[in-house]
């Protein structure tokens, strides 16, 4: 009996060795699916990982890579994220996957960008990667595809089994879909550049307080000239003017006056006290 135990268990290790290695990676994967599914992150991605390598050159080494990415991303891994959606795009550039995993490179480094005072690495790649998605995949017509999504869902009405009909509205739903996402990065690079701001003019503010007056001036002209678009532009200039000022830079702060007023004229009444003290000492002088 033992004998033939044994026997069965080389025969059924034989069998298993003689699958092909795609049936092996698609029956890996299936399980790796289906724990990821049951939100199961840690089993999954042991399952994924032993994947990289065998199914590198096969049908699944784009859906292996995304798989891994989307079960970093989902157990807050985010640099093992990006890791793996970077390798998908530059690996398997033809990926159906390729668009999702663009914008998902980009939320994967916004989900590592850190408080303002820290440093913002991660911040810019997130600012770089979100750009590059709308830059790339521009917005489509969200009429015409909301169009189509009623067409294919009355044709399906009458003709349920129709494949042509599913894919279409599947192909609909998927760009409806990606319309949000173009949106959530319009909508996160000025929150982002914000913060990149208010980074730098934190700094300039540090020098304040040391009465480094100088260095305070090149970070201020740093939130002007890179980050005219944010709540900390303005705010960066009457910090420059009044830099100047205590510089005894009165030529310079009369200049940054005029030029500060004609992006904001409505703060002409509020730098009055200001031009007064400037042209009094020019006049002195």
């Amino acid at each position: 009996m033992a004998i033939t135990l044994v026997i069965s268990g080389c025969s059924s290790s034989k069998h298993a060795a003689d699958k092909p290695a795609s049936s092996r990676v698609k029956e890996s994967y299936d399980d790796a699916q289906g724990l990821y599914a049951k939100r199961k992150y840690d089993d999954a991605a042991l399952k994924l990982e032993s994947l990289i390598f065998t199914s590198r050159g096969t049908a699944f080494e784009d859906k292996v890579l995304f798989l891994l990415g989307q079960t970093y991303y989902a157990s807050k891994q985010y640099l093992l994220a990006v890791d793996m959606y970077g390798r998908l795009i530059r690996q398997v550039p033809s990926s159906s996957y390729i668009k999702t995993a663009q914008f998902m490179l980009a939320k994967s480094h916004e989900k590592l960008s850190p408080h303002y005072e820290l440093d913002q690495e991660h911040t810019v790649k997130a600012i770089e990667q979100y750009a590059l998605y709308r830059e790339l995949y521009p917005e489509a017509d969200s009429a015409k595809y909301a169009g189509d999504i009623e067409m294919y869902t009355e044709l399906l009405k009458v003709n349920p089994n129709n494949q042509s009909y599913r894919e279409g509205l599947a192909s609909a739903k998927s760009q409806i879909h990606r319309l949000d996402s173009l949106n959530y990065a319009a909508k996160t690079i000025p929150v982002l550049r914000d913060k990149l701001a208010k980074n730098t003019f934190t700094i300039a503010r540090t020098y304040i307080q040391l009465k480094k007056y100088r260095a305070a001036g090149i970070y201020y002209d740093e939130v002007i000239t890179k980050y005219p678009e944010t709540s900390y532009a303005p705010l960066a200039w009457t910090g420059k003017i009044d830099v100047l000022i205590k510089r005894k830079k009165w030529f310079d702060a009369s200049q940054t006056i005029d030029q500060y007023l004609q992006l904001y004229p409505a703060k002409e009444k509020q730098m009055q006290g200001e031009r007064d003290k400037i042209k009094s000492n020019l006049r002195s002088k």
